[in-house]
């Protein structure tokens, strides 16, 4: 008995089709006087095949396989096509010199089956990662939640090792992008590799993933923030910039040895997330008006304190964007610039000798009506700031301190002559960042006692009562319930969205604050002299945004101590 086998039978059939059809191109390859390619067994270079997309390359029958400096091999079915001709033209057009084959269409489809490995990457080199491609951008949309950004990579983890290294890069760099997280975490175990977020302040966990494939994806971190490759047990600092369309966008990095494998962290400094205008950013009524003159004055110091991703970059560009104007000069020393102002100088330091110290001596230099200071660190930088306050500008800056109240004595150990130091600073900020209750899940619920005792202990510490809201008819600083975070889609869970910023502010153009100064007192005194101002402090501005529902007394206790209003 003789037994038919299809799938052998329906293979033979097709292997025959094939041949006739590479037969027919091949003698159609002499009528056009072309090279015909086997592209089957052709190298395809990602660089040339990316060159044409793949919705044009499909509809044309057309495939770039090959890419040596500006030479280019073009593989179609058939040549007299005219959507081929415009493809060809425009290739010449970007400045490439094409070379066309003509080939099968079942090559074409192996050719096309490439096109799902590709790296986002349009271009990558020390420095810069370009990521313009409508497919990321897309990703970038998509990845709002945490789920989808840990699907697409595990996704993306399946991919050819030769092409999925820098696919994973940038998709961990637009999944940051699209649940807007300030942070990268890279950071390796003993059995394998953890990736987390940023999320308003607070690291959640993305993914775990391989340590051959982290191998990989180190060097690939290194090659681009200029970063030595053969140094794996010391510390080192680099930056590249992606490029998004029409967004660049710094990453700073940072590696540091470990148990098991380097770690590295990705500082995200998105435009977008540090565009927020003054009014926005949540400081009281009170202290926004003051704020408002004080930046209108001809001369002066406004100094923002807070750790580090307390938002006081932020602030100060703020202020830089209600100040500019075509009537007046501006001049910035930063580290890095986060964000281009038209109209205004920017300059950025380095670490070849341009501090913010030789900054702020040139900027003086250059007729100036205000400068801004990234941050202040050491006393010749103190000093030069100080007395540019005296002689006619007006200077914006930083100052690593706990509160309004520290920045004195912190100026005074820098150096500064308290008897100057009230002549020269308007007005010290200090500040905190909190997240916000997510409006889509927030709830209301009674308010527990030792809740109630810590919220109405700090209302009745305000001095001007004016500042204290009612809630549900209770007269000011009277408190029956408050808000609660749940955790929905929107929020990724977490029950909060977005942050905002609690304040405190010190004028410093006060008899009674200049005679504490003057007396080298300490922060505490300070406070207690400044408290007859009526400006709220961050505890007092924070248990309001309490009140009023915008966080929750378990966020404002995550970054102030508030439970001691009640011992």
């Amino acid at each position: 008995m003789i037994q038919f086998d299809e799938d052998k039978q329906n293979k033979k059939l097709g292997d025959l089709l094939k041949k006739e059809e590479e037969d027919l191109v091949q003698s159609l390859s002499a009528k056009y006087g072309l090279e015909y390619i086997d592209l089957a067994t052709t190298n395809i270079t990602s660089d040339a095949l990316r060159l044409i997309e793949e919705p044009v390359a499909r509809d044309a029958k057309i495939a770039a396989f090959g890419l040596t400096d500006r030479k280019i091999k073009v593989a179609a079915r058939n040549p007299d096509d005219p959507k081929v001709t415009e493809i060809i033209e425009g290739l010449k057009a970007k400045g490439y010199v094409p070379t066309l084959y003509i080939t099968s269409n079942t090559d074409l489809e192996k050719a096309w089956t490439n096109y799902k490995d590709l790296s986002f990457a349009i271009e990558s080199k020390a420095g810069s990662l370009d990521i313009s491609s409508d497919e990321i951008s897309a990703l970038i949309e998509k990845a709002k939640g945490l789920p989808t950004v840990a699907s697409i990579l595990q996704n993306t983890l399946t991919l050819k090792k030769s092409y999925r290294i820098s696919r994973i890069l940038e998709t961990i760099i637009a999944g940051a992008l699209g649940t807007r997280a300030s942070d990268i975490h890279i950071e390796p175990e003993e059995e394998f590799v953890r990736i987390r977020y940023r999320l308003d302040g607070v690291l959640v966990e993305v993914i775990t993933f391989d340590k051959e494939t982290y191998n990989l994806v180190l060097s690939r971190i290194k090659l681009l923030s200029g970063l030595k490759l053969n140094i794996k047990k010391d510390s080192q600092d680099g930056r590249f910039s992606v490029n998004i369309g029409d967004r660049d966008i710094e990453i700073r990095t940072s590696v540091l040895p470990g148990a098991y494998n380097e770690s590295v962290v990705m500082r995200i400094l998105d435009p977008k997330s540090i565009s927020v205008p003054l009014e926005s950013l949540g400081i009281p009524d009170k202290l926004l008006k003051i704020l408002l003159k004080a930046i209108d004055l001809p001369n002066g110091m406004i100094l923002t304190t807070g750790p580090t991703g307390s938002g006081k970059t932020t602030t100060l560009y703020a202020f830089l964007k209600k100040v500019k104007d075509p009537g007046i000069k501006i001049i910035t020393i930063e580290d890095p610039i986060e964000y281009h102002l038209p109209g205004i100088v920017q300059t950025q330091t380095n670490d070849k000798g341009y501090t913010f110290l030789e900054g702020l001596r040139a900027a003086v230099r250059q007729d100036p009506d205000i400068i801004m200071v990234g941050e202040i660190r050491d006393n010749e930088t103190a000093a030069i700031a100080i007395n540019s306050a005296l002689t006619g500008h007006l200077v914006f800056s930083t100052l690593h301190t706990n509160d309004a109240a520290g920045t004195f004595p912190r100026l005074v150990d820098l150096g500064i002559n308290p008897k100057i130091l009230t002549s020269a600073l308007t007005i010290a900020l200090a500040q905190r960042l909190v997240r916000k209750l997510c409006e889509f899940c927030k709830k209301e619920v009674p308010v527990d006692e030792n809740s109630k005792k810590i919220v109405e202990g700090i209302l009745t510490t305000i001095v001007d009562k004016n500042e204290i809201p009612t809630q549900d008819g209770l007269p000011a600083g009277i408190i029956g319930k408050i808000w609660q975070s749940v955790g929905c889609e929107k929020c990724n869970h977490t029950g909060y969205k977005g942050r905002i910023g609690v304040y405190e502010g010190i004028l410093v153009n006060d008899p009674a604050i200049e005679k504490v100064i003057d007396y080298g007192s300490s922060d505490r005194e300070i406070a207690e002299a400044a408290a007859h101002q009526g400006i709220l402090t961050m505890k007092q501005d924070g248990i309001i945004k309490v009140f009023k529902g915008v966080t929750s007394i378990d966020e404002l206790r995550r970054v102030i101590e508030i439970d001691a209003a009640i011992k």
